[in-house]
């Protein structure tokens, strides 16, 4: 493995098995770059949890902070997150409880928005101002898989005009990215009145995969996946890929280490702590197309 990918040795790369990864990595690189897809979480997978000891903003939160959004609004949002934060990352419980809990989260939070009235030309001065940051090493991770042409699926129960709007801002949204986010509905004036289609939380992307049959029919012919995430949640996002030959799963274990260790070795196959950059995605990436 240190020969193969030398960042797979570092301290903050985490492997139950790492043979195991070994060889869904030789089983990748032997088939070819033509037949891999990527597909990946947005906030705290692709952005980064924290700067500077202080959080970094979710695609809701960069609209929560923005001035699109009035005080008390700010506050009840805020309230949402101290209250069901802590349950959606509570290992104790089961998935099936959280489930209609976090439906009622996001539900709360999005008619919280539509009653701001919010225009669509406030969105590019709330991600300007905002401290949204992408990890670092992110124009070689996009720009490596748009080079190569692999297409990069990536699946947000955030806001997806918000999230468009910050790769847009870094001059990374190629057009081998496909976003499936909660998208926002605006009146023939610009305001929001709605969000279009299925609800998309941290727990139903096995649903919204399911959903976008189409996307995945179109990459039939690249069974070999690499899959990026930050919540056992986001483990479902590949469950809409048809004939899977491979998959290899990369996962960023932001906070709660020492409590989710456990879960997140035995459900990614590579896991990312403290935080880290995109080296190893990106050093995955250059082993697989050959760039090595």
């Amino acid at each position: 493995m240190k020969t193969m990918i030398p960042e797979l040795s570092s301290e903050s790369v985490w492997m139950k098995d790492r043979q195991r990864v070994e060889e869904i990595l030789q089983s990748m690189s032997k088939d070819g770059s033509n037949t891999l897809q990527v597909i990946s979480d947005f906030d705290m997978t692709l952005t980064r949890f924290s700067y500077n000891g202080k959080r970094c903003p979710t695609c809701h939160n960069i609209l929560e902070n923005s001035k699109a959004i009035s005080n008390e609004a700010r506050q009840t949002l805020d309230d949402l997150l101290q209250t069901y934060y802590p349950i959606e990352i509570d290992i104790s419980r089961p998935v099936e409880e959280k489930l209609p809990l976090m439906v009622e989260w996001w539900t709360k939070a999005h008619d919280l928005l539509v009653r701001q009235r919010i225009k669509k030309d406030e969105l590019a001065e709330a991600v300007g101002q905002s401290e949204a940051r992408l990890r670092e090493g992110y124009e070689c991770f996009f720009d490596c898989l748009h080079e190569h042409a692999i297409p990069l699926l990536i699946f947000s129960a955030g806001i997806g005009d918000i999230l468009e709007e910050v790769i847009r801002q870094a001059n990374v949204f190629h057009p081998n990215v496909k976003v499936i986010s909660n998208y926002m509905d605006f009146d023939e004036s610009g305001i929001l009145r709605a969000f279009k289609g299925e609800l998309i939380h941290i727990y139903n992307k096995r649903e919204g995969a399911l959903l976008n049959t189409g996307h995945f029919e179109e990459l039939r012919s690249r069974p070999n996946v690499l899959l990026m995430g930050d919540s056992l949640g986001d483990l479902d996002m590949a469950d809409g890929v048809q004939d899977m030959k491979n998959i290899l799963k990369i996962g960023f274990l932001n906070d709660k280490l020492k409590e989710r260790k456990q879960s997140y070795m035995d459900s990614y196959d590579v896991v990312l702590v403290e935080d880290a950059s995109l080296e190893v995605p990106n050093a995955v990436i250059r082993f697989l197309t050959g760039n090595k």
